[in-house]
């Protein structure tokens, strides 16, 4: 059963990503969670595989097979379902999981041209991550923000009325977050807390 699961594969490198035990623990046990909080019994199959997926950001190989094992059905089957929908990810987003949306009113408006800067810029295409698992992107249907077509959602940040030049300035806004964020991690809690005052 456990063979008959895919084993993930980096988009970078190409190569199958390694877990370790400890974080297949951590799945095991979040895991333990997500199935009793759902009645794993009388849930669809693909009800249960959002639920893990709002959970873990993507669908770990450890909890396909805990999904498999609750609903009765052989891991592969599991893996059907999840790799047949496009909702689904196989591969953790990025910190910074860039959807730019291709509905019809962003199509219309230039979603295509973005997203070739998005792929340009990133150096990814559509569904990949970056080396550094910064960024990923996704193509998605519509996020319901048609009014300020053409849009892309970055983190949860709703960036409308995008432009291919938009793409850099976001893009720099969050690297100067990331900057921010090190330099206060780097100053430890104490420092943080005398600065704020």
């Amino acid at each position: 059963m456990y063979d008959s699961i895919y084993f993930p594969v980096d988009p970078v490198c190409g190569e199958v990503m390694s877990h370790n035990a400890e974080d297949e623990l951590d799945v095991l046990e979040e895991m333990k969670g997500i199935l009793e909080s759902t009645n794993s019994d009388g849930t669809s199959l693909v009800t249960l595989l959002q639920a893990v997926q709002r959970h873990f950001g993507y669908l770990p190989r450890e909890a396909m097979i805990e999904v498999a094992r609750a609903k009765g059905v052989s891991s592969a089957a599991v893996f059907g379902v999840a790799s047949f929908y496009n909702q689904f990810r196989m591969i953790p987003p990025g910190k910074h999981p860039v959807k730019m949306c291709m509905g019809t009113a962003c199509h219309i408006k230039g979603g295509s041209a973005i997203l070739k800067v998005w792929e340009t810029k990133l150096g990814i295409g559509e569904g990949e991550v970056t080396e550094d698992r910064l960024y990923s992107l996704d193509r998605v249907a519509c996020v319901g923000c048609c009014a300020m077509a053409p849009v892309a959602v970055v983190g949860e940040e709703v960036h409308g009325n995008m432009m291919p030049t938009s793409v850099g300035g976001i893009m720099l806004a969050v690297e100067l977050a990331e900057k921010r964020e090190r330099k206060q991690e780097e100053q430890g809690p104490e420092n943080q807390e005398e600065a704020a005052q």
